[in-house]
């Protein structure tokens, strides 16, 4: 049993955003520092960034307006922790405490996130989608019920008749749609929006990299702080995560699909 949800969904935009201000941060300085929340609704997006770079309003306000549309903004900039700060000077060091389970993609899983993708193609609008061994459910806005029933005889299509969806609708969060994301991985932290010296970044990257190569589930535990998490050092797990980001395009990329990408 799994559900996906495609990139713009409110959720997956709101990611998006943060990790486009991510990769903006990544332009500006080889190893930012930065923590982003969005929340996006109804004409507007709310934006809070923790980081160690300078953004102009100009710039954020061009992101929010390609990925989400015409929104005001209202954009906060702190500056990170001072005890946060210190815990990476000198060397790369693990910047959360977090529990971490990478688990292998299953068939269902890579077949849900392929229909998903076919269907946004089709209809780049809102929309969800759940597998269930045979029970195929696709919720997608924008779109007739009988164009979808044609491509999927046997799905169960928009259960409550045509709809429109979108942040207009339904307001989106970062991080909230993590099982989209992340299928049977766990975390207990979140994926979205933070630069790659975060554990809930990285760690859940390399967790699930080594899941796929290993067809295991894999464990990771760690604290703020330590530079090795089971013998491995953090600096590796950073530049394994790093690598990954640049194959897929960046961190806005990631947010698309998480990872649990189109197979």
């Amino acid at each position: 049993m799994f559900e996906k949800v495609n990139p713009v969904h409110p959720d997956k935009v709101a990611d998006r955003i943060a990790g486009a201000l991510v990769d903006l941060a990544y332009a500006k300085e080889s190893n930012p520092r930065i923590a982003v929340e969005a929340l996006i609704g109804h004409g507007r997006c709310h934006i809070i960034a923790e980081t160690s770079v300078y953004f102009f309003e100009d710039e954020v306000e061009k992101i929010v307006k390609r990925i989400a549309g015409d929104m005001e903004v209202d954009l906060q900039l702190v500056p990170q922790d001072t005890h946060l700060a210190e815990n990476q000077t000198g060397k790369i060091r693990c910047g959360d405490n977090g529990i971490f389970k990478g688990m292998p993609v299953t068939e269902e899983q890579c077949m849900l996130t392929a229909i998903a993708e076919d269907v946004y193609h089709t209809f780049p609008y809102d929309g969800k989608y759940i597998i269930d061994k045979d029970k195929l459910i696709i919720c997608q806005s924008n779109a007739l019920s009988e164009t979808l029933q044609k491509m999927y005889p046997d799905a169960q299509i928009n259960p409550l008749g045509d709809w429109t969806g979108g942040p207009d609708v339904d307001s989106g969060a970062t991080n909230r749609k993590l099982g989209s994301d992340m299928a049977d991985s766990v975390t207990g932290g979140r994926l979205h929006g933070k630069d790659l010296s975060k554990a809930d970044v990285s760690v859940n990257i390399y967790a699930w990299i080594l899941a796929q190569h290993t067809g295991c589930p894999i464990e990771f535990c760690c604290a703020i702080g330590d530079e090795e998490i089971n013998g491995i050092s953090y600096s590796q797990i950073v530049e394994t995560a790093r690598l990954y980001i640049k194959s897929i395009g960046g961190f806005e990329k990631f947010a698309e699909w998480g990872l649990v990408r189109p197979c």
